[in-house]
């Protein structure tokens, strides 16, 4: 059993690492040329070596030091003291705090939403606690993802993949349309039972879903619809799948989430309701799944996941 996870989170890392080697965890920390001051409509933040953190606008660079506006005053800050900066938009702040990007703004909970992330811009998620995966921008139009279970007690052939591609097909104001992906194999299945019986079939190790969706709104309040087709092996469903979800930010660091499915065959649909808590660079979501009908519980199966961007 010991030996399995170790396996598994192996491989986790060194696709990790392999990430972080070829540009994926990238530094920000700016030189001298990128410390000047900014358009308007913008501001800069400053993180220090020493934990500080300060808002305002570059005025004058030197050699070794900045002249930074703040509102409480001028500032003269060393170079080598920044650690990072980050230029915002005054839209960004709101009641005198700078409210952050959604740090998972492409998915709701399972499903993905029409945004994209960045070229260079990634993310290492969890699922369960034993559904790792990444996700990384390739290009704007183009996500890459996947990952690989950590079931206890199971050894590496025994670990279901999943990979989860998506490309970005539109992306104006408010609107962000894409289509995916997700394939998972299922480790194949030893059976000692009589496969004499012609009506007898294999159960197909790879299933999946062929989707696109439609994002309406910014990363803060948004309503996602989507729609896809799975499949088993090489057999497509008659039938599409459907998806409704959203997200509201209800605080700096809150956001109400759901994602509700209809499914060929169901009778009920899935729902799902819970809360998005996130910083600057995580996300954790803690939330219920139900069904919409007689066969519904209170309050519902737990789910939990986060995301951390890299």
């Amino acid at each position: 059993m010991k030996k399995s996870l170790l396996n598994g989170g192996l491989i986790c890392l060194t696709i990790l690492r392999i990430g972080a080697e070829s540009g994926w965890a990238k530094s920000n920390t700016p030189t001298a040329a990128d410390l000047v001051p900014p358009d308007s409509g913008f501001l800069q933040i400053l993180n220090l070596t020493d934990g500080s953190v300060y808002m305002g606008i570059i005025t004058v660079t030197t050699y070794n030091n900045v002249l930074f506006r703040t509102d409480y005053g001028d500032l003269t800050i060393p170079i080598y003291q920044i650690e990072s900066m980050e230029t915002v938009s005054k839209e960004r702040i709101i009641y005198g705090r700078y409210w952050f990007p959604n740090p998972n703004s492409t998915r709701l909970f399972f499903a993905p939403t029409g945004k994209m992330l960045g070229k260079g811009e990634g993310y290492f998620s969890d699922y369960y606690i034993f559904f790792p995966g990444v996700s990384y921008g390739l290009t704007d139009n183009i996500i890459l993802g996947g990952g690989c279970s950590l079931l206890p007690g199971a050894s590496l052939n025994k670990q279901i993949f999943y990979f989860t591609p998506k490309i970005g097909i539109e992306s104006v104001k408010s609107f962000d349309l894409a289509a995916g992906a997700l394939l998972i194999k299922f480790p194949e299945v030893d059976t000692e039972e009589d496969t004499s019986d012609e009506s007898s079939s294999e159960m197909p190790s790879v299933v999946g879903i062929l989707f696109s969706v439609a994002t309406f709104g910014d990363a803060d309040r948004s309503l996602t619809i989507g729609a896809g087709y799975g499949f088993v092996g090489s057999q497509l469903a008659e039938k599409p799948m459907f998806m409704i979800g959203g997200e509201s930010r209800i605080s700096r660091r809150i956001a109400l989430v759901s994602e509700n499915w209809i499914l060929p065959g169901l009778d009920e649909p899935i729902i799902s309701y819970g809360v998005r808590f996130f910083s600057q660079k995580l996300a954790i979501d803690l939330a219920f799944i139900n069904l919409l009908g007689p066969h519904s519980i209170f309050p519902g199966i737990p789910y939990i996941d986060f995301v951390v961007q890299f």
